[in-house]
């Protein structure tokens, strides 16, 4: 008798832009079951032009389609493979996403949780691993997806990164009805308009992460000399990458200079897309994109000289300035993706992505459609890609997980071994 063959990891993603939801699901269902009949994992993207038909949409989907595990959202926007096999950013109009993976010796564990169910900060990791139901020594990867009228989704990526050290967590937060202001989330059988859902996947499974945060550093790095909370009061100056030279200027001393040495085109983006880039590693010397956490700069005061950030800072963190632009968003996410496909030649080859794209992105930053799909495609090559376009967007920097704005959040699976 012949041995049954081994079954590999597969992903397909399929996406319609048919104006009924009936239709749409229709659509997207024939085209997913011609490449896969039995999937472990679902995930949906529907956008907001169907807001007052969330209810309908697990009901449609689970006449057509039987999946063990489902999670989804609403989306500004939806992200998916278009039947001539060529990725799309739909934006703006009606549009579903249908992502199936088949995944052989994975266990995947979808869960939806409320702002209640979170412990405290103070709460140990135990508390954290009995909210999630799966335990730390299995080392999950997480796809979360969460209303962004929920509070406690800082606090959520605070306690996994707790209880899960090590493991990724990528995703996003869905849009808003603007009439009812709930969004739409789906796990398993379930609508929901609030809260945070997501899944655990352990086992032979890698999520790989690119996070893109559109912006490229200029001037040098400094170090934090003085700062209280999110107020930056003195910076030093450093004659290397990894020594201080003990000059300390305000940071509005060292803007200054700073807009001085820019070229004209530069200076006026400065005007109003300026941010702070804060290096995540504090031990890693020659930093390079990827290694900064870009924070909001909120204001300056002149009398001080201080700057406030949006985000807490500490003494002894380093810090450098970055503009944003439709050119630099291109070239931060060309770098990150050509540095990922120089990783991608000593490992198993990915499978399938989830793209989690800020609506500060797409079509009105880049002002063509499309843009980082097809930059991703042309690096990583033609493999299912999906998501959509949110209000935030979860992903690692430096190890830690953050909650990002302007970002495009990658998230490549792809087998252990």
């Amino acid at each position: 008798m012949a041995e049954p063959m081994l079954q590999s990891m597969r992903w397909v993603s399929a996406l319609s832009t048919r104006a009924s939801l009936e239709a749409a699901v229709k659509d997207v269902v024939a085209q997913a079951q011609q490449k896969i009949q039995t999937p472990d994992l679902a995930l949906v993207f529907i956008s907001s032009a169907f807001a007052s038909e969330y209810p309908r949409l697990m009901p449609l989907l689970q006449e057509m389609l039987s999946v063990p595990a489902w999670i989804g959202c609403s989306g500004g926007g939806v992200i998916g493979i278009d039947a001539t096999g060529q990725a799309q950013e739909i934006e703006g109009k009606a549009a579903l996403s249908l992502t199936l993976a088949q995944l052989p010796d994975v266990k995947v564990h979808p869960f939806h949780l409320t702002t209640e169910d979170l412990p405290d900060l103070d709460s140990p990791p135990e508390a954290w691993i009995e909210v999630i139901g799966v335990p730390a020594q299995e080392q999950p990867q997480f796809v979360l997806l969460a209303s962004p009228t929920s509070a406690g989704v800082s606090e959520l990526l605070q306690g996994l990164d707790f209880a899960y050290p090590g493991s990724v967590k990528v995703g996003g937060l869905a849009s808003v009805n603007s009439l009812s202001g709930s969004s739409g989330l789906f796990c398993n059988h379930a609508h929901y308009q609030d809260g945070i859902v997501g899944v655990a996947l352990s086992g032979n499974i890698v999520l790989d992460t690119i996070v893109a945060q559109g912006c490229r550093p200029i001037g040098q790095p400094y170090r934090v000399a003085a700062a209280e909370r999110n107020i930056l009061t003195q910076l030093e100056e450093q004659v290397s990458d990894d020594t201080a030279c003990g000059l300390t200027r305000t940071p509005l001393e060292i803007l200054q200079a700073l807009f001085q040495d820019l070229d004209p085109a530069d200076r006026a983006l400065a005007q109003h897309s300026l941010f702070i880039g804060v290096a995540q590693s504090a031990f890693k010397q020659q930093l390079e994109q990827g290694d900064f956490l870009i924070r909001n700069l909120l204001g300056v005061d002149p009398r001080t000289g201080a700057i406030a950030v949006g985000d807490r800072i500490r003494p002894g963190q380093r810090i450098q300035f970055h503009l944003r632009d439709a050119t630099a968003s291109a070239d931060d996410l060309s770098t990150l993706l050509a540095r990922y496909r120089i990783h991608c030649t000593s490992t198993t080859s990915p499978v399938g992505a989830l793209l989690f794209s800020c609506m500060g992105r797409g079509e009105s930053l880049y002002e063509e459609p499309n843009f980082d799909s097809q930059l991703f495609t042309q690096h990583v090559g033609q493999i299912p890609l999906s998501g959509f376009f949110c209000n935030g967007e979860i992903g690692p920097v430096g190890g830690t997980t953050f909650l990002h704005g302007y970002t495009s959040v990658f998230g490549i699976c792809r087998p252990a071994e």
